[in-house]
């Protein structure tokens, strides 16, 4: 009896209810402890498991930002600097409104808060946008970005999409209840940073005026909203990618004279990149496009020009004084529900960590994986089992005939993975590392400028792609993260060294808790590469039909049992909304995969290794704790105001539902537990895509 295993038991005990009945609702028997005992901070609107482990994950980053080193690396003493520079509050507090000036300054003025502003400029719009885009990295009524191209992943293309708006998505526009409540408070926010920018700036106080010119911005914001796509319109990505050359664009879409040529030229002429007219472009948003021009021509350049700078302005409140902060408090209140702000050094750590990645990842890994190279071989093994059980599972499935089976084989079988950290990070000698980070020079007085050299190396770093080739050793993501990722233009999968973590992950832990737990995390990522947007993609990454016509019916036969099962859940917390089947159905299909796979491959595993002890004070067999551990990976409560979001913006479902649906469609569960046909937990219908 090893203290891992004591440590094991009393986790799964503590977080579980025994009184319900694991037959009628699993995930309440599974998580009801854990609801009991936590209560979502005031500073929260979400709070799981994931949460958890990423609020002890970001005190060990404070430990390594807080302490300096003289022998520090470029990389690490850059990001103590920017953290020091974000914990600088008196600095913060004694400059005021002065940066935030500046900006309006910079950004050609903010007409709702200057006196007398006009612009005769011809291409005021194309350079407005281009400037937001390459200095601030602010993507507004365009998103112009540089990817891999679907169809031929190993280059990289401009990209134009639909932007993101000011709230979280296209319904706070135009819904009633709490989504008009957050609206209110957010032309309220806009109004009251355009009254601080005047009194600043010593002008006169015209509220109304200020209030009239909000509106309009507001409704310019609707107009765009409205024109957005809703994502379950986008959620084919071959009816989303159109690709044209610049010229194309230019005439196929005219918007109210817009020049798209001198925008793009722009754009990349920030990195030296030069464009011509038959630059291939994709387009992702072509109805969005069709309707822009419309939108355009109704509105006149002061409001345009309040709505470009008001983006901006909204953006950059976190990085200024107490007073801009206040007055997004109740704006934050509404949308959130939270009504006390963060931990300011929880702030500053995060900031850090989402700026400087890799960086940050290292100062992680150094800290917590000294050494510890073994760990990844474990997961390396785990990952090479379950693939395994995924190929096995091809076998079974009778709707799929076998010339699609077999090219689903050869994509899962190339399948590549990054597990941990990328070796160069803590290579002293290599200096990839500090290179990355080289033209940036942050001061410890200058929180806000420090923040723009961040925007601007950002956007920098991606346009400058244009002309390079896709580096597939490129890590999507930094080391320091709890969470998972598979890639459909590199088929690849990534568990970045958070996650490799109890209760996910540890090598003192019964196998049946690592299958459970990061094993179902692996088998959903490997399924993502064939949901119904990873399916869209071959073994190299490249969007190509793979599938017979007979395998594609069957394919949508088989996902629509489970859109319709999905779209039937209620979450009560959103105001009885039922949950998007489509928009979540990637998510659950890799869900309902994962756990199939992680179970195969754990009864593989016992076959060969022969059958665990239990866990002490648990009179649960083998089999029962593998299903606790997976529905233990999802308890989480949030608030109602979170779920109004969620059910709108997630295309998971929400985590009940995701312990839920899985297990309702697969029989071992309820042979485990002995649920009977018909009860809750194992109904007479049940779909199965994987």
């Amino acid at each position: 009896m090893t203290p891992d295993c004591v440590t094991a038991a009393a986790r799964l005990l503590q977080n579980m209810d025994p009184r319900v009945d694991p037959c009628q609702n699993f995930y309440q028997h599974a998580c009801g402890g854990w609801l009991e005992r936590h209560v979502i901070p005031e500073s929260s609107s979400l709070h799981s498991v994931f949460n958890v482990l990423r609020d002890e994950l970001e005190i060990v980053l404070k430990g390594v930002l807080e302490t300096e080193c003289t022998c520090d690396r470029d990389a690490f003493r850059k990001a103590k600097v920017l953290y020091r520079s974000c914990m600088n509050e008196s600095v913060i507090e004694q400059r005021n409104s002065q940066p935030l000036l500046k900006l309006i300054d910079a950004m050609g003025d903010w007409p709702v808060a200057s006196e007398g502003w006009s612009s005769t400029e011809p291409l005021w719009l194309e350079d407005t946008l281009a400037t937001l885009n390459t200095r601030y990295n602010r993507k507004v009524l365009l998103d112009m970005f540089v990817w891999p191209d679907d169809r031929d992943s190993s280059h990289h293309v401009i990209h134009i999409d639909q932007p993101s708006l000011g709230m979280p998505s296209r319904d706070y526009y135009f819904n009633n209840g709490n989504y008009k409540k957050v609206r209110e408070a957010y032309l309220q926010f806009m109004v009251s940073m355009a009254i601080i920018a005047r009194e600043d700036r010593n002008l006169t106080q015209e509220d109304e005026r200020v209030w009239e010119e909000m509106m309009q911005v507001l409704a310019l914001e609707r107009d765009i909203a409205n024109a957005t796509s809703t994502a379950e319109a986008r959620s084919d990505i071959t009816v989303l990618y159109n690709k044209m050359t610049l010229s194309d664009l230019q005439e196929t879409f005219g918007l109210d004279g817009f020049n798209w040529t001198h925008y793009i030229q722009e754009i990349m002429a920030s990195v030296s990149v030069v464009v011509q007219a038959d630059e291939p472009i994709v387009v992702y948003c072509t109805p969005y496009l069709e309707q822009l021009d419309r939108v355009l021509s109704r509105y006149n350049r002061r409001t345009v020009q309040n709505y470009l700078v008001w983006m901006l302005v909204m953006d950059r409140v976190g990085t200024l004084s107490r007073r801009f902060k206040d007055v997004r408090a109740y704006y934050r209140k509404v949308l959130h529900g939270t009504t006390v702000e963060e931990a300011r050094w929880r702030d500053c750590v995060r900031y850090v960590q989402s700026s400087m990645e890799n960086a940050v990842g290292a100062l992680y890994v150094r800290e917590t994986f000294a050494g510890d190279s073994k760990r990844m071989g474990s997961v390396g093994e785990l990952i090479r089992k379950i693939r395994e059980a995924y190929v096995e599972t091809l076998e079974e499935l009778n709707w799929m005939d076998d010339q699609s089976n077999a090219k689903a084989r050869e994509k899962a079988l190339a399948i590549s993975e990054q597990i941990g950290y990328p070796d160069y990070i803590l290579q002293e000698e290599n200096q990839k590392l500090d290179e990355e980070y080289i033209h940036l020079n942050f001061s410890e007085e200058s929180y806000f400028e420090n923040s723009l050299q961040n925007l601007q190396a950002t956007a920098q770093k991606g346009h400058k792609r244009l002309r390079e080739p896709v580096d597939s050793d490129l890590w999507i993501i930094g080391a320091a993260v709890v969470n998972a990722f598979y890639s459909h233009n590199r088929n690849q999968i990534v568990f970045p060294a958070g996650i490799l973590q109890p209760p996910f992950f540890s090598e003192k832990q019964l196998q049946a808790l690592n299958f459970g737990g990061i094993g179902m995390v692996i088998g959903h990522e490997i399924t993502h590469g064939f949901d119904d947007h990873g399916r869209n993609f071959d073994k190299n990454g490249n969007m190509q039909n793979w599938w017979s016509n007979y395998s594609t019916q069957h394919f949508e036969e088989q996902s629509k049992c489970m859109v319709q099962q999905y779209s039937r859940f209620t979450w009560k917390l959103s105001g009885d909304q039922n949950v998007s089947g489509i928009t979540t159905l990637g998510e659950n299909i890799a869900d309902n995969g994962g756990l199939r796979q992680a179970y195969k491959a754990y009864m593989k595993w016992l076959e060969r290794e022969g059958e665990e002890p239990g866990l002490p004070g648990l009179d649960m067999d083998h089999k029962q704790l593998f299903f606790l551990n997976f529905a233990q990976i999802w308890c989480g409560a949030c608030r109602p105001e979170y779920a109004i979001q969620s059910i709108k913006t997630d295309p998971h479902s929400p985590l009940e539902y995701r312990v839920l649906g899985s297990l309702q469609n697969f029989d071992a569960f309820s042979e485990a537990f002995q649920c009977e046909r018909g009860t809750p937990m194992n109904p007479e219908e049940k779909c199965r895509v994987w």
